[in-house]
């Protein structure tokens, strides 16, 4: 998904965020360039970042992925223009490593921990009882107070009233402070209570709690210590005794779950004793027979306790009593007091001025409030950084209580160990008290204090002794006893300047991501911590290689440690002043990741980020767009968030804005938006119904045709989310003629915009796009009530029909892919008909090979009767006199029909992943077919072996077929092959070949045209004899299409009669019977179907009619059970498609009691993975640069030293130039020698590569100057065809093969060089070239031009037009006519910008084309100079509108564009015929070499000839390295010549391959 045609330089992506009023302030995070500060660190950045789809010549306005630079990502009002791009590389986009396929996560991603605090063991506290235990007055035994000691409790001194009174006042106090924490809990305090009042009050909070937590706090400060046997103190009722309370009897009063916090001294005994007997009675419940619904074990509790079992608390009397209270309830009042003791302040800056410090803890903007925020972030980020996910998550996000009890604990542990006592937690928890942040706090405090004497209105005097203070701590807590002074009339209040904390965490977030937050780093200290859940990420690739998409040397890298300051960050959201750079820098963390976003969410920034919604300014649109995208991609739960909230809202508002300058960089924020809302849509009815009522879906339907391809993609993927199985949408978008504009996307330039259309038709057609992959949809497009029977119908086969026209030529597999679930859709439904057309297919099949048979043999075993032609007839006749019914039938079978054949074409992709998928179709059309009456005809041939004609010189032509079955001639004109060849002597081209090449020749074609079929015959019918292959290869199609994967043993990349596998080969060929053990045993085959159901007397038209009625009667089901659950109620939510919908007919219900389908395994529709890899998008880096843009990585390093060695290579190459004219070209380099002719060779321009394909399908890569291999690998072609032509495209980065050979097929193949560890070879793409193959008795295959400055690729060879392909798009421009009746031998184009090209015949005519006239006129020069086959025609390297062509005779002639119409000059290079010839792209000679014939066969002839100089620099007379003359035809029936030779495009170097296999590598002997 990267950026579009021509709108790509105003393009950016989403972090342009220019605010309203003017710019955002520049923050140096995601694209800035900096240097690493390590070698060891590496960007992180998948490789499956997508290239422009359609990119045009501005991309010199953006970097080398098509990303803005980065100042231009900062804001939008600042344009700069960064350095000319390097070229294009083209097939190099994401589409091109995945296919449409979501990349596996990478090897260091863990499964990650729930963020809303769902993990086991999350409690919520609903009640709380503060037993209070102090007996005012009187000491207990085992005490000792020291004198003076800490008496203040709760900030009371008990000392200053009566007793009871102190200590309701400590009860009320405490509950005070407990309600500051958490205000919404219900607190009981139980003051000095006797053991049956304790034992009530607590089974009376577990009643109320129901299954919440209760928090239990125990101040026993005026009782007995914890005895070590776990029992605490209360009294009896008259306060004569201590009476010891058991923890058994106190979990059995509380329950589980609880919170305890044990206050007094001693206290581990009470912890550890507790989890003694906790874990003795989970033990026992276990056993019992487990935990009863909805409670948990008691060790799930949380326990603080304020020391150890053998330490007293502190008894310092500047200190309060309850220390530990006061540090849990009231943090700011100890944490202010406890700096006043530790550290000296100016201005003699007391404990009682502190006591007055002003402010409300609530309000942020005061001293007070300020504080309070900064202790809370700080403590939040202590614990952030210290502590696990799990722990985390657990203690400080699921219940507001527990976290600030677990957050103040900090402080507890902080202070207290410094008087000698630990305070210790269940769970245990890491140590804190010397985390580098309390030093900030201090920072913090530091500079707020010095603030007093000004906000307290003080003159001070450095001098003075200040203001006396009283011995131990002053009663009362911050600001209760602050008595504010009136002010004069006019005297401003004193100003309080606010810390400047936040900005410098801010600033410190900030450095980390611009310093390195996008690096990959070794594991270690500075790594992500792993975390106890990891798993390792299943290999979804199966059998088909390594989908890995990072270079394999950085597989031991691993993302960076977060950043500390991310919790404060959140806090800073809370914030107006910080918020919007807050969320600017936010927005840049979540770009480095999935992983940064799950960090951010288990933070909590969720309900803030939700908030932000509802009152939102315009100021903050853009980033909050940005945020929500990464959310949602990430975790698509947080849909029901959205909903529940009204959230999806503010993003369909968004959507819908008609003034572009109310949002920057509108496009990409609303292609975000249209993603936000899809994701709601998803697996969500209710978000379907809500989004549709806030004309979500009339927005996208209106965005259909934006100039930005992100935004037209994603609003047709919004679109296919909202009426997914949702009747009622479906309805409204038919109304609105949607499915007819989504036909015209077909046409778009980008491919993911494409096939977005084909899944948006898809879910339209049934197809599920739910994320659960056992939900494959079914159910056509609903009820679709406000239709009529045969218009719904018609409007079904129509929208298939279109996708299949519009795609079927695609060069996209992507595009094929998505092509095929929308067809799937419709075989689902419309089976019978499919079934029909099968039928039909294979009965002409059968007779066309009945009369090959017949002829050679004088006589033929099967029935004469033309019986399609004749049920099709009959099937149209049965329609009466109604002409118009009778036409529209008969169009709607023709259509059926051009679908089904498209079926058979793609079952034999190139791409294998195509294949598989129309393998599953075809294979249940045609099981289906093998279970239909059709096998109880009389006249049926379906339980025939499969034959062949003797000659086994053709096969049935698709569109030769067709026209035998007279009832269907004006079906649409769909002709792949011509018609079949009658030659002798050369084997017909079948575009099966290469996925049946195991098949032997007396295999039907029918059956050759997909192997999986041709396996599930071998399982129905058992007694037919398969022949093995002839020629021991196997097709990568068969690998086990009917075996379970368990059984394939062989490792595919080892066998090199394979084809390379693409990069992620995924699809999985679903066979109709099922092979599992424990499902039911495959249908009869038709043999024994028949013998048990003799043949019927019925007709062939009677079957027609029945399967055709049983698929109106399926169609009928629907509707009416739509009309059901429509009319019961069910408003607007969509009733159960994939149920309901896809209903089979009883069958009772129609003629014949077909029932179709019912023993077939359901396999369809087929399910795509384009809107997982679509979202993938929103998961890759945006605001940062490439790591192949970023100076200094190793890619970048890499690129910069190919463009240094690649400059270097021209300077050298352009010097030599002129001397080579004029030099002699005998300086042998080297040579090496390869299987079979080296037929075809082409050499990079800048490595020291050639490629060599043979007579077959074998390719080898050669390093010449090291005479040494480097790969070997096939082409998978059809046998007995050859590979044609071969260019290296993307030469200046790289490199990728591109192959053509006879059948049309394009291919191209990355990683071709292993010594580059660039990972295995792959197979890029591949697509049909030509499907208009003409037989001729000698042809030329297919020929190709490749022009890499345009990226425009010229297909021509035996057709009667040139194909020309757009690189860019990937799409099929005009077809030239070539008003030839002799193939294109070779193509060449003009340089430069120049549309012109020149094309070369077998009959020796050459003819200039210019691609911008239309067809007719296209040809604006045509020569007919020479007499024979022209070998090939080349521009001339120095002169323009020249060129230079030569035949086989001989002959080399020069023509002049600008002059007559027959050549300038002629040259007989070769007079005893000419085998190769080619021109020196750069120097101005040619060369070619002699023909290998019976009179000339020991040595071969070659000559260099000087153009400027009109002299022949060398005749070299090389050995042929045959023993005797040559009494066989030539090596390829394509290729007229069984030696080879080629010039290097850039050095002074041309290759010779001999008809021995020795390839020769002669330079020019330069001065």
């Amino acid at each position: 998904m990267n950026h579009g045609q021509s709108q790509t330089s105003s393009r950016t992506n989403g972090n342009n965020y220019a605010g309203g009023d003017g710019t955002w302030p520049r923050v140096n995070g995601g694209g800035a360039r900096h240097g690493s500060d390590s070698d060891t660190e590496r960007e992180y950045r998948s490789n499956s970042r997508s290239d422009p789809s359609s990119q045009s010549q501005s991309r010199n306005f953006r970097g080398a992925n098509g990303h803005r630079s980065p100042e231009e990502r900062i804001s939008a009002s600042i344009e700069t223009t960064p350095d000319p791009a390097p070229p294009v590389p083209y097939w190099s986009a994401k589409r091109h490593l995945t296919c449409g396929n979501p990349t596996p996560d990478p090897h260091w991603s863990s499964k990650n921990l729930g963020w809303r605090g769902a993990a086991p063991g999350k409690l919520k506290t609903a009640t709380a009882a503060l037993v209070i235990c102090l007996n005012i007055d009187v000491d207990p035994p085992d005490v000792v107070k020291t004198n003076p000691c800490a008496v203040m409790e709760c900030w009371v001194d008990p000392h200053t009233m009566p007793s009871h009174k102190a200590l309701e006042a400590i009860g009320s106090n405490l509950q005070h402070q407990f309600e500051g924490l958490s205000v919404k809990i219900s607190y009981k305090p139980i003051l000095d209570p006797s053991l049956e009042d304790l034992k009530r009050f607590c089974h009376t909070l577990r009643k109320s709690a129901k299954e919440d937590a209760i928090l239990f706090y125990y101040n026993g400060h005026g009782v007995p210590k914890p005895t070590t046997s776990g029992e605490l103190w209360c009294f009896n009722r008259n306060y004569t005794q201590y009476i010891p309370v058991s923890l058994q009897e106190v979990q059995v009063w509380l329950g589980s779950p609880g919170v305890y916090i044990w206050d007094c001294s001693a206290a581990g005994n009470l912890l550890t004793n507790f989890n003694t007997y906790g874990e003795r009675r989970d033990q026992e419940t276990r056993l019992s027979g487990g935990f009863p619904e909805g409670t948990q074990p008691i060790m799930n509790s949380l326990q603080l306790a304020a020391c150890g079992a053998n330490e007293n608390l502190p008894s310092c009397p500047e200190l309060p009593a309850d220390l530990f209270t006061a540090c849990l309830t009231s943090p700011l009042d100890i944490a202010l007091r406890y700096f006043i003791m530790n550290h000296q302040l100016p201005n003699n800056i007391t404990a009682d001025m502190v006591m007055q410090l002003p402010g409300d803890l609530k309000d942020r903007r005061t001293p007070l409030g300020e504080l309070n925020w900064i202790f809370t972030a700080v403590t939040d980020t202590i614990a952030w950084t210290t502590f696990s996910r799990e722990i985390f998550t657990r203690l400080y996000r699921c219940d507001l209580l527990i976290a600030s009890l677990f957050r103040n604990f900090l402080l507890a542990e902080r202070i207290m160990k410094n008087y000698h006592c630990t305070p210790h937690t269940y769970p245990p928890l890491p140590a804190t008290n010397t985390h580098p942040l309390w030093a900030t706090w201090d920072l913090a405090v530091d500079t707020c204090l010095r603030q007093l004497p000004q906000l307290l209105g003080m003159v001070v005097n450095a001098n003075s002794p200040g203001i006396p203070t009283s011995s131990g701590v002053t009663p009362g807590r911050i600001g209760q006893n602050r008595q504010d002074k009136e002010k004069p009339p006019g005297e401003k209040p004193p100003s309080y300047t606010p810390s400047r904390f936040f900005a410098d965490q801010l600033t410190a977030f900030e450095v980390w991501i611009s310093r390195g937050g996008s690096a990959l780093t070794k594991k270690g200290p500075l790594s992500l911590p792993p975390q106890p859940t990891d798993v390792s990420t299943p290999d979804m690739n199966g059998v088909n290689g390594n989908a890995n998409m990072n270079p394999s040397s950085e597989q031991h890298l691993v993302p960076r440690k977060p950043p500390d300051q991310l919790p404060i960050v959140l806090q800073v959201l809370l914030s107006q002043p910080h918020r919007l750079r807050a969320l600017i820098l936010l927005s840049q963390f979540v770009d480095l990741g999935p992983w940064a976003v799950h960090l951010v969410l288990t933070i909590g920034i969720f309900p803030y980020i939700s908030k932000l919604l509802q009152a939102a300014g315009p100021d903050l649109r853009p980033v909050l767009i940005f945020i929500w995208s990464r959310i949602l991609a990430v975790d698509s739960s947080v849909q029901t968030d959205l909903y529940n909230s009204a959230g999806y809202r503010y993003f369909s508002n968004v959507l819908g804005l008609r003034n572009e300058e109310q949002l920057p960089n509108s496009s990409e924020h609303k292609a975000m938006c249209s993603f936000i809302l899809a994701s709601v849509c998803r697996d969500f009815p209710h978000g379907q119904s809500a989004c549709w009522a806030e004309k979500v879906f009339d927005n996208c339907y209106d965005r259909l045709e934006e100039h930005d391809f992100l935004l037209r993609q994603w609003t047709a993927l919004c679109i296919g989310q909202m009426w997914d199985a949702h009747d009622e949408i479906k309805v409204y978008g038919v109304d609105r003629g949607t499915q007819d504009k989504l036909i015209s996307m077909l046409s778009d330039d980008s491919a993911e915009v494409r096939a977005a259309a084909l899944y948006a038709l898809g879910t339209f057609m049934g197809a599920s796009g739910s994320a659960n992959p056992n939900n494959h949809g079914g159910g056509g497009t609903g009820t679709m009530h406000q239709l009529e029977e045969r218009v719904h119908f018609r409007m079904e086969v129509a929208v298939a029909t279109g996708a299949t026209l519009a795609i079927k030529e695609d060069a996209s597999p992507m595009c094929r892919k998505e092509l095929l679930v929308v067809i799937s859709c419709l075989v689902k439904e419309w089976r019978g008909y499919f079934v029909v057309c099968a039928w039909l297919y294979w009965e002409e099949d059968r007779r066309w090979r009945s009369g090959s048979l017949g002829h050679h043999n004088g006589s033929s075993s099967f029935h004469e009767d033309d019986i399609t032609n004749h049920a099709v007839a009959e099937w149209l006749e049965s329609f009466g006199d109604d002409d118009a019914l009778r036409e529209e039938n008969r169009v709607l079978l023709s259509s059926f029909f051009t679908i089904f054949v498209l079926l058979l074409d793609l079952s034999v992709d190139p791409y294998h992943e195509v294949a598989t998928n129309a393998q599953t179709i075809v294979d249940y059309v045609m099981a289906l077919l093998l279970e239909s009456p059709f096998t109880r005809l009389e006249s049926t041939s379906l339980h025939a072996p499969p034959t062949a004609p003797l000659d086994r010189h053709g096969s049935p032509q698709l569109g030769a077929m067709r026209a035998r079955v007279t009832s269907l001639q004006s079906s649409p004109p769909y002709h792949h092959l011509p018609p079949p060849n009658l030659a002798k002597d050369r084997p017909n081209i079948s575009r099966n070949d290469s996925m049946a090449s195991t098949l032997a020749g007396s295999v039907s074609n029918t059956l050759k045209r997909t192997s999986s079929f041709a396996n599930a015959l071998k399982v129905l019918t058992g007694s037919i004899a398969f022949p093995s292959s002839e020629d021991g290869r196997s097709s990568p199609s068969l690998a086990g299409s009917l075996l379970p994967s368990a059984l394939r043993h062989h490792d595919l990349a080892a066998d090199v009669s394979r084809p390379p596998s693409p990069n992620m080969n995924v699809a999985q060929y679903s066979s109709p019977y099922s092979l599992s053990p424990k499902d039911p045993a495959p249908p009869a085959s038709p043999r024994s179907y028949d013998s048990q159901n003799p043949a019927m007397d019925f007709l062939a038209c009677d079957v027609m009619e029945a399967l055709m009625e049983e698929d109106m009667e399926r169609l009928r089901a629907r509707r009416k059970a739509g009309r059901r659950s429509h009319s019961v109620g069910t408003g607007s939510l969509p009733s159960p498609s994939h149920s309901t919908f896809s209903m089979d007919s009883n069958a009772s219900s129609v003629i014949l009691g077909l029932g179709t389908g019912t023993g077939i395994r359901d396999v369809l529709p087929l399910k795509s993975t384009f809107f997982d890899w679509c979202s993938e998008y929103f998961k890759e880096p945006q605001m940062r640069q490439a790591e192949a843009d970023e100076p200094g990585s190793v890619q970048y390093n890499y690129q910069v030293w190919r463009q240094i060695r690649n400059d270097q290579v021209i300077k050298e190459t352009e010097s030599q130039a002129p001397h080579a004219e004029k030099s002699r070209w005998d300086r042998p380099l080297g040579s090496f020698t390869v299987s079979g002719h080296p037929l075809t060779m082409v050499f990079h321009a800048y490595d020291k590569h050639l490629v060599v394909a043979n007579e077959h399908d074998m390719i080898s890569v050669w390093d010449w100057s090291t005479r040494k291999r480097l790969n070997y690998f096939c082409n998978g072609n059809p046998k007995g065809t050859s590979i044609t032509a071969m260019e290296i495209i993307n030469q200046d980065v790289g490199g990728i093969i591109l192959t053509g050979s006879a059948d049309g097929i394009v291919r191209l193949y990355r990683n071709y060089d292993p010594t580059l560890e660039q990972g295995p070879l792959q197979m890029v793409s591949a697509f049909r070239g030509l499907n208009e193959i003409v037989q001729s008795r000698q042809g030329t295959g297919l020929v190709m031009d490749w022009k890499q400055s345009a990226g425009t690729l010229l297909l021509g060879g035996d057709s009667r037009v040139i194909k020309v392909w757009d690189a860019q798009t990937e799409t099929q421009g005009l077809d030239l006519l070539t008003n030839s009746e002799s193939p294109v031998t070779a193509i060449s184009s003009d340089s430069g910008s120049s549309q012109t090209f020149v094309a070369s015949f077998a009959d020796g005519v050459v003819k200039v084309f210019d691609r911008r006239l239309e067809d007719d006129d296209s040809i604006v020069r045509t020569y007919a100079d020479h007499p024979s086959w022209v070998s090939n025609v080349r521009w001339h390297p120095t002169l323009g509108a020249q060129f230079i062509s030569a035949s086989l005779d001989g002959q080399v002639k020069l023509f002049d564009l600008r002059g007559p119409d027959y050549a300038s000059k002629t040259w007989g290079a070769q007079p005893h015929g000419l085998s190769s010839f080619d021109v020196h792209p750069i120097s101005g000679v040619f060369g070619s070499n002699a023909t290998i014939s019976s009179d000339h066969w020991r040595s071969q002839r070659i000559q260099i000839h000087s153009l400027k100089h009109n002299s022949t620099l060398s005749v070299l007379n090389v050995p042929s390295g045959l023993s005797a003359a040559p009494i066989r035809g030539l090596p390829s029936h394509y290729i007229p010549r069984s030696t080879s030779f080629a010039f290097h495009p850039t050095q002074m170097v041309f290759a010779n391959g001999g008809a021995d296999g020795c390839v020769r590598i002669i330079g020019c002997g330069l001065p």
